[in-house]
Formats: C-alpha cells, structure tokens, sequence
C-alpha cells in the first residue's frame, strides 16, 4: 500500500501536471535477488513478471500512457543457453496467459527489437499478443525483446539509405524526424523518465536516441521487489527535477 504521503491521487496529479506519458524501465536485478535468497535465476525471472504485473497496474491508476520495458537484449544471447531457453519459453508463456488480462484492462502490447534471429514459435506467439490487444487504448505496453539500441539506429540508417538509393529521398531532407521515423518506437512518444532497478548506473544500449533528454532514477531495489511505492517514489523524485532540454 502506497504510504499516506505518496497517495495515488497525488501521483496521478503529478503525472497529469508533468506530461509523464512515457516511462521506460531496465527491470534489472532478477538474477540477483534469486541468488540472494538461494533461489535458481528461474524463480527471479518468474519474480519479475509478477512485478510487471504490478507496474502496469500501477502505471494505469495514475495515468502513464506508455511503459516500455527491457525484456532482452541483443547481448542476453551470451547468456548460458538453459536460462535462453527458459526465457524465451517464460515470454511465450507470459504472454499466453496474460492477454486476456491485457483486454480486459485496455492495455495494448507491442515489441520493439529485431525479430529476425527469433525462432517462428516466438514470432508467432508475438504476433497473436500484439493482433489480440491492438484495439486497446488506455496503457501501451511496449516490450523490447532482442533490442539493441545501436542495431535499432544501425538499421533505421539503412531504411533511409535504401530510400535515397530508391530515389524516395535526398540527403538534404534527411532530419531527426527522418531517424524518429526509421526506429522500431516511430509511434511512441518519447520517454520522460527511465527506471533501471538494481543500482547499476548505465544504459545497457538502452534507448539511446530516445532518450537524449530523458530523466534517468537509478534504484537499489531489484525488479522482483519493485512495486506501486517504489514506482511513485520514482514519480515523486521526477517531480523534483528541473527540465530545460538545453535552454
């Protein structure tokens, strides 16, 4: 329960008042968490998707319109084959079960990332979250999956040096729109705050573009016990900042 001060009302007032669209989170600290409670990475990943449930919750009830989170990262395939697999087999899994709930909370899922190195099984089930959910409008779920932000600007160079090989387009009339246009988040806004739980202070290839001008709270708090408070708490230090984007 939120503490009296950090009410759900004041949070939404702040999201409201501040134009926090958009928060993206590096759910960092599954791995971590396990092996302090001598736990397999198995039961931190499981964790964590039941954090996820709570986040979009919680980012409902006080008006966020879009959470992206970072599922997987390009790096994450050096990872030791069995946790792979038990990843790719807890994403199908998750989004199975959860795209009922999904409709009957009007949160719309999509991916971000590259699906080419995917296995059909994921593309597919992939494909079945986001046609299943596409009509739902209250919170946009966005889930990089195999994302890596210098492949995601690596290829939206390539789209446009194709259209400019095409003749579809000049070098002149190339500008940031034009890149905004050519990444996998064209359709989303970009984020105001990003999250990354478990106290690393980095980036991680997360978002790079994007977040040029975003305001980054780092938490010791690993994913699996991140809930509604430390969620608003991170509000409430965004609330604090001074915004000037360069002026």
């Amino acid at each position: 329960m939120l503490k009296i001060q950090n009410s759900t009302e004041e949070i939404q007032t702040i999201v409201k008042n501040t134009n926090l669209q958009h928060i993206a989170i590096i759910m960092d600290g599954n791995r971590r968490w396990a092996k302090n409670k001598l736990l397999p990475s198995a039961a931190g990943h499981k964790k964590g998707v039941e954090s996820l449930r709570t986040i979009l919750k919680a980012c409902s009830e006080f008006g966020v319109k879009y959470l992206t989170v970072y599922a997987f990262s390009t790096e994450n395939w050096n990872r030791q084959k069995d946790e792979v697999d038990f990843l790719m087999a807890l994403l199908a899994k998750t989004i199975v079960d959860e795209v009922p709930e999904f409709n009957k909370n009007d949160i719309k899922l999509s991916f971000i990332g590259d699906r080419t190195s995917l296995s059909d099984d994921i593309k597919q089930v992939i494909e079945f979250g986001e046609k299943e959910t596409i009509n739902n409008k209250t919170l946009n779920l966005q889930i990089a999956f195999n994302y890596g932000s210098r492949l995601e600007i690596t290829n939206a160079m390539k789209r446009i040096a194709q259209k400019i090989k095409n003749g579809e387009l000049s070098p002149e009339e190339i500008t940031e729109k034009t890149v905004e246009e050519n990444l996998y988040t064209n359709n989303i806004p970009d984020p105001a705050l990003l999250i990354r739980t478990g106290g690393e202070k980095r980036i991680s290839n997360y978002l790079l573009w994007q977040a040029a001008y975003t305001e980054i709270y780092v938490t010791d708090t690993f994913w699996p016990d991140f809930d509604k408070e430390a969620l608003a708490d991170a509000i409430l230090d965004f609330n604090k900042r001074q915004r000037r984007f360069g002026k």
